[in-house]
């Protein structure tokens, strides 16, 4: 059952720090796999993730064969891993990650240690705030994240505005046009820097349809207000200076990994990405923790990540149970062009455990249209042609690298096209 409650006994055989959708379906896929005693550490009053306050289709047509809304979503979810006996302590907040799976909570009776054999980590993302999208001008009033957004609306019934400019153009900025909807709120402009939107375009006559007008290639934007927003400035594509008046700025999207848990922690931080670096059975450089879900890279959907929680799930059962054999030393995936954000894994551990990986995940900081290539000394082992912008889901095959794995670290970067 969901429970708040301090538990008495403190050892566990697999505790998972988040409640979101590849927290639960990991949790739930444990106890398929006859893992012992499974918990999840959720922060929050119930459990569940992001889903929960996104009021809109479409999830759970892979997962259950059902189309169906967020909360049901997050609650079906919640309802598979209650099913199969894992144990959901919301209201518990994990506070400090040690070597070996020792945990600190924090618990509305007070401070708490947990041991755990594996710990999973899945908090998911956040979005970047005004001050890292270089948002300048007035701190007024109201502005705010879609996540946030979708709380007041779906969660509470508020309207915190009526007139917003959505600040982005990913597929959650999008989102946040039928969110605004929902309690009749109509957005006055869809603003983004990049020179066209971030999102697929097959999705911009959206924006037409429900009368958004875009402005791409935006530069220094400035909020006007005094106590409340009253207007977003900016320098449009053409040089001429914008005034929308609006009353409120929705900063969407630009994901980060919810990382703060790192810091201080046995954990290795991979800059690129700024979630775990792990190898390619989603293990962390302290061997006691997995990670799975958006904590890897900014950021898949509620879908990806329930399955990724599932075949970790199953990497993690085989690692308790002694069918994996132990690794023979770790290489790394570095990358040394500035085109390319993360590469995952980021560590690519010599082992013959099956179940791992088969495709690496790449993501961008700029478009790209050359040639990836990854190297062993100077020495090319696998090449392939990438033509891709940023915020798009890359896979590449990772067999020919494992393969050509002795130890020494792998070079991945980016080439022109001859």
């Amino acid at each position: 059952m969901v429970s708040t409650d301090q538990n008495q006994r403190k050892d566990v055989d697999v505790a998972i720090v988040g409640g979101g959708p590849s927290g639960l379906a990991l949790a739930a896929e444990l106890k398929r796999c006859g893992v012992g005693r499974v918990v999840v550490l959720e922060r929050e009053i119930s459990a569940g993730g992001v889903p929960r306050h996104c009021g809109h289709y479409p999830f759970g047509v892979r997962e259950y064969g059902r189309l169906l809304k967020g909360p049901e979503y997050a609650a079906r979810n919640v309802d598979e891993a209650v099913k199969y006996g894992v144990e959901i302590r919301t209201g518990t907040t994990v506070t400090q990650l040690h070597a070996g799976g020792r945990l600190s909570l924090t618990t509305a009776k007070g401070l708490e240690t947990l041991d755990a054999k594996r710990v999973v980590l899945c908090m998911g993302v956040r979005e970047s705030t005004r001050a890292q999208r270089f948002i300048g001008g007035d701190r007024a009033q109201g502005v705010i994240s879609t996540g946030a957004l979708q709380s007041l609306v779906y969660l509470k019934g508020m309207r915190p505005f009526r007139r917003p400019v959505i600040f982005g153009s990913e597929l959650v900025s999008f989102s946040a046009i039928e969110t605004c909807r929902h309690l009749g709120m109509r957005p006055a402009a869809m603003v983004e820097e990049l020179d066209r939107i971030v999102t697929h375009k097959i999705i911009q006559p959206y924006l037409a349809v429900r009368g958004v007008p875009l402005f791409a290639g935006v530069q220094n934007p400035k909020i006007i207000g005094s106590k409340t927003v009253e207007a977003l400035e900016f320098i449009d594509a053409a040089g001429v200076t914008q005034h929308i008046e609006t009353d409120g700025i929705i900063v969407s999207g630009r994901f980060r990994p919810e990382a703060a848990l790192l810091r201080r922690s046995p954990v290795e931080v991979d800059l690129g990405s700024g979630g775990p670096a792990i190898d390619q059975f989603g293990q962390c450089s302290d061997s006691a923790y997995y990670s799975a879900g958006n904590i890897l890279r900014p950021a898949e959907t509620s879908g990806w990540c329930w399955r990724e929680g599932v075949v970790t799930a199953k990497r993690i059962a085989d690692d308790l149970s002694s069918n994996g054999k132990p690794e023979t030393g770790v290489a790394r995936l570095v990358v040394t062009s500035p085109e390319i954000q993360f590469a995952l894994p980021q560590r690519l551990t010599r082992s013959d455990r099956s179940g791992g990986m088969d495709k690496m995940q790449i993501g961008l900081h700029e478009p790209v249209n050359g040639i990836l290539t990854a190297t062993v000394d100077d020495r090319p082992v696998w090449t392939s042609p990438l033509n891709a912008r940023p915020v798009r889901r890359i896979q590449r095959p990772l067999h020919d690298i494992l393969a050509a794995n002795d130890g020494r670290d792998v070079k991945l970067s980016i080439g022109p096209r001859r």
